[in-house]
C-alpha cells in the first residue's frame, strides 16, 4: 500500500507547475534576484489579501517575529509573553532580542493562549505578547486584545499556520499591531523554500522593518539603525507565492472539507477531536488528542500513514531551557497538550477515501489497544 504523506508537496504543486515555472523563468531572465518586482508584487497582493495596509517580506517566519519585536524596541530585561506548546518559534524569536519568554498555559479545549491565564501572568516587564494562532485555528483575539490593551502591551500575531483565517471579518495578522507570517513549503501558502512577511496597518513599523531586514539601512549602505540583518525575501520565492496566492481560499476550503470528514468518521471513536471549524480555522493540520498517542501512531505506520507529533516538548522543559528562570513555570494544560497531540494527514489534494483510510487505522488502532 502506498505511504500517505503529511503533506503530499509533489501532488500539491504540480497543478501549478506551468505557471510556476514561467514565473521563474521570468525571474531568471531579469537579472534581478532579491527585492525586485516579483516581491513588491507580492507584498502588494499579500497586503490586500490580509486587508492590512503594509507587507514586508523577509526570510522566514521566524525572522518575521524577530523583527517585529525588535520594530516594537523589545530588548534585554524585557518580557515577551506567549505559549509552549507551538514548537519553539516564538520562543527563539524572544532569545535572539535577548528577551525574556514568560510563558503562559493555553486553554484546555482549544489548546490556544488562554486569556485569563494571560490576564494573571502579565508584569510591568511585559514588553509584547506573541498570540500564535496554532494548527490553523486563530485565538480569541477580541478577549486576549482588551486585556493586552487594557496593560498597554503591543500584541503580536503568530499567522504561520493560518494563512487565510478569519475572525469576526478581519484576517489573521491584522488584529495585532504586526502579524508575521511564514511560508515554508508545508504552510497553507508555502513557497519553494524559507520565505516570511510581516504585516502591519503602521506605517512607521513597516519602514522599522524594512530596514531591519537590510542591515538597518535607510539607504544602500547607510545604517540608520541597530540590530539590522539580511532577511530578504527573493525573488524566486516571491514569484512563487504570486503563483499560488490566488489559489489559497479554495485549498483552506478543502482543508475544512477534509477536516469535517475525519471529524464525522472519528466522531463515535474515544479520541478527542478538533472543534468544528469555520473561517477562523484553515485546518493547516488536523491534530487528534488521546492519552495512547505512541500506539496510535505506531499503528498508523504499519497501516502506510505518517502521522506527526506537533509538538511533543513545551519550550520550558527544553535542554536548552536547563537552568533559565523560565524553565521553572507549572504549565499543567501544556504538558499534557504536548502529551497526547498527534498529527493526522490533511492537506488540499486529499481524497475523500484517502480520509476515510486514515480515519479507519485510527479506530483500527484504539480497538487493538483496547
Amino acid at each position: 500500500m502506498e505511504r500517505l504523506l503529511i503533506n503530499d508537496l509533489g501532488r500539491h504543486n504540480a497543478p501549478l507547475m506551468a505557471e510556476i515555472q514561467a514565473r521563474v523563468r521570468a525571474v531568471l531572465e531579469s537579472g534581478w534576484y532579491i527585492l525586485g518586482t516579483q516581491a513588491a508584487e507580492f507584498e502588494a497582493a499579500f497586503a490586500a489579501y490580509c486587508g492590512t495596509a503594509e507587507c514586508v517580506g523577509v526570510a522566514n517566519g521566524t525572522d518575521a517575529l524577530e523583527l517585529a519585536l525588535r520594530a516594537l524596541g523589545v530588548g534585554p530585561d524585557d518580557q515577551v509573553a506567549t505559549v509552549a506548546n507551538a514548537g519553539g518559534y516564538s520562543t527563539a524569536a524572544i532569545r535572539a532580542v535577548d528577551a525574556e519568554p514568560l510563558f503562559v498555559d493555553v486553554d484546555r479545549s482549544s489548546m490556544l493562549l488562554a486569556p485569563t491565564a494571560l490576564a494573571e501572568r502579565l508584569t510591568p516587564r511585559t514588553k509584547a505578547i506573541v498570540v500564535t494562532h496554532l494548527y490553523g485555528r486563530m485565538a480569541d483575539m477580541p478577549a486576549l486584545l482588551a486585556i493586552a490593551d487594557a496593560a498597554g502591551v503591543p500584541v503580536v500575531e503568530d499567522c504561520a499556520q493560518a494563512h487565510g483565517a478569519r475572525l469576526a471579518g478581519t484576517a489573521a495578522g491584522g488584529w495585532g499591531k504586526l502579524g508575521c507570517f511564514s511560508f515554508y513549503p508545508t504552510k497553507n501558502l508555502g513557497a519553494l523554500g524559507d520565505a516570511g512577511a510581516v504585516v502591519t496597518n503602521d506605517a512607521a513599523l513597516a519602514a522599522r522593518i524594512r530596514e531591519l531586514r537590510q542591515y538597518g539601512w535607510r539607504r544602500k549602505y547607510e545604517c540608520v539603525v541597530e540590530g539590522g540583518r539580511n532577511s530578504r525575501l527573493d525573488e524566486m520565492q516571491a514569484a512563487v507565492l504570486c503563483a499560488k496566492l490566488p489559489h489559497l481560499d479554495g485549498w483552506n476550503a478543502r482543508r475544512r472539507e477534509i477536516a469535517a470528514l475525519y471529524s464525522e468518521f472519528l466522531r463515535e471513536s474515544v479520541v478527542q477531536l478538533p472543534a468544528a471549524s469555520g473561517d477562523h480555522d484553515v485546518a493547516h493540520l488536523y491534530v487528534i488528542r488521546t492519552p495512547v498517542r505512541d500506539g496510535v501512531r505506531s499503528a498508523l505506520a504499519a497501516h502506510g500513514v505518517a502521522a506527526e507529533i506537533h509538538y511533543p516538548i513545551p519550550d520550558h522543559r527544553q535542554l536548552s531551557a536547563a537552568g533559565q528562570p523560565w524553565s521553572r513555570v507549572e504549565l499543567p494544560q501544556t504538558e499534557r497538550c504536548c502529551q497526547e497531540v498527534l498529527t493526522l494527514p490533511c492537506f488540499p489534494e486529499m481524497s475523500d477515501e484517502e480520509t476515510a483510510r486514515v480515519a479507519e487505522a485510527v479506530r483500527a488502532a484504539l480497538a487493538g489497544d483496547r
